[in-house]
């Protein structure tokens, strides 16, 4: 069983995405090839969005549009703990600092009634994670930041395709960022990313900053960086959307199916989506105490897990320097509890019926054992 069935996507659009590739290796325009432009403006079209610009890594696609906002040193961007190190890791490298808000206890997303509380006079921007595929509460969250003149850039890494009150993620707020890291919900075939926005500014300084902040041919306007998408992961990238509408009913289908499956086990808590919003599922993800006794009896059973992630970033050595005043609870917790199942477009309904009699023996047996570990020594 795979995590991520990446083969079963490629057998599936093979046909496809090798005459994209064959085309580009026959033009050989390797860097800003036409299916560079092809890719930006059928994204655009996707998300509703009024531009899209490729980059380098969603990694990238955080840092240039940090970048574009022309920010001073030492200034603050309020953003979750709770996510991958690249949220965080790109503020610090713009020379900015990152605030940590705690996470809501069932979604896990940035707790937008706590952000308000966080803003300072040197607060610039909050950046909220769209963690396991589901948009936070974007509208709280922009109704705080134009109270306040801050931007907002969801990190959208993991989200892309999904929806929030009918409109797409990546085109709710000041800037959109997302990933096309093979795992994700739409992935390349090495890194990839892309930022949307509605802002022609800002459009126009992403575009000179992923070319080294050029504006012409050898004009460089702006500090940049080297931060295009290659044309071959593009031509990947187009392939795979001739299904992607069907991939993403596919995930919200099973990600129905999980939670129906396992809905009567006692001891998995199943994160919640909340009922304005859906999601495009870029993992699975369930809570479970005893969680390291239970991924190993799922290894045991043939059922690859992983686990999104095991320490927030203010417990990092990197960003311990940045926990502030909001301790953060709620994600230490949760870090301690989250598992990811396997979860891809091509999962059998066979092999999820499998993880989940595997899940429901684990953290039975994690139950039983409980008891007898809490006794004490006579």
């Amino acid at each position: 069983m795979q995590f991520t069935d990446l083969k079963a996507q490629y057998a599936a659009l093979k046909a496809s995405i090798d005459t994209r590739i064959q085309r580009v290796l026959d033009h050989g325009q390797y860097i800003l090839g036409p299916e560079v432009k092809e890719l930006e403006e059928a994204l655009a079209k996707f998300t509703g969005s009024r531009h899209c610009i490729t980059v380098a890594s969603g990694t990238e696609a955080l840092l240039i549009a940090l970048m574009a906002l022309d920010l001073d040193p030492g200034d603050e961007v309020i953003t979750t703990p709770f996510t991958f190190a690249a949220t965080a890791e790109m503020i610090v490298l713009a020379g900015l600092k990152p605030v940590f808000v705690d996470i809501e206890p069932d979604t896990c997303n940035i707790d937008a009634s706590r952000i308000a509380a966080a803003v300072t006079p040197r607060t610039k921007a909050i950046m909220p994670v769209s963690l396991y595929g589901q948009v936070a509460d974007l509208d709280e969250i922009n109704a705080v930041a134009a109270r306040h003149g801050l931007a907002v850039i969801e990190d959208a890494a993991q989200s892309f395709g999904a929806l929030y009150k009918g409109r797409r993620s990546c085109a709710l707020s000041t800037w959109g960022a997302t990933s096309f890291f093979p795992s994700k919900p739409l992935g390349c075939y090495g890194d990839g990313g892309a930022l949307f926005t509605d802002d022609d500014r800002l459009a126009q300084a992403a575009r000179e900053i992923r070319v080294h902040g050029q504006s012409g041919r050898y004009l460089h306007t702006r500090v940049g960086v080297g931060g295009r998408l290659d044309t071959i992961q593009a031509a990947v990238l187009l392939g795979k959307l001739e299904r992607f509408e069907w991939e993403l009913e596919r995930r919200a289908a099973i990600g129905v199916r999980y939670e129906r499956l396992l809905a009567g086990i006692p001891g998995v808590q199943r994160v919640a989506v909340r009922g304005d919003r859906n999601s495009v599922y870029a993992q699975y993800t369930v809570m479970v105490d005893d969680r390291a006794d239970v991924q190993a009896a799922l290894q045991t059973a043939g059922v690859p897990t992983a686990v999104h992630y095991p320490r927030p970033l203010h417990r990092q050595p990197a960003y311990a320097q940045y926990a502030g005043a909001d301790p953060c609870p709620v994600s230490e917790r949760v870090a301690e509890r989250v598992l990811s199942l396997p979860m891809s477009a091509d999962l059998a309904e066979a092999d999820q019926d499998r993880v989940v009699q595997a899940l429901s023996a684990a953290v039975a047996g994690g139950a039983k054992a409980a008891p007898r570990a809490a006794a004490p020594a006579h």
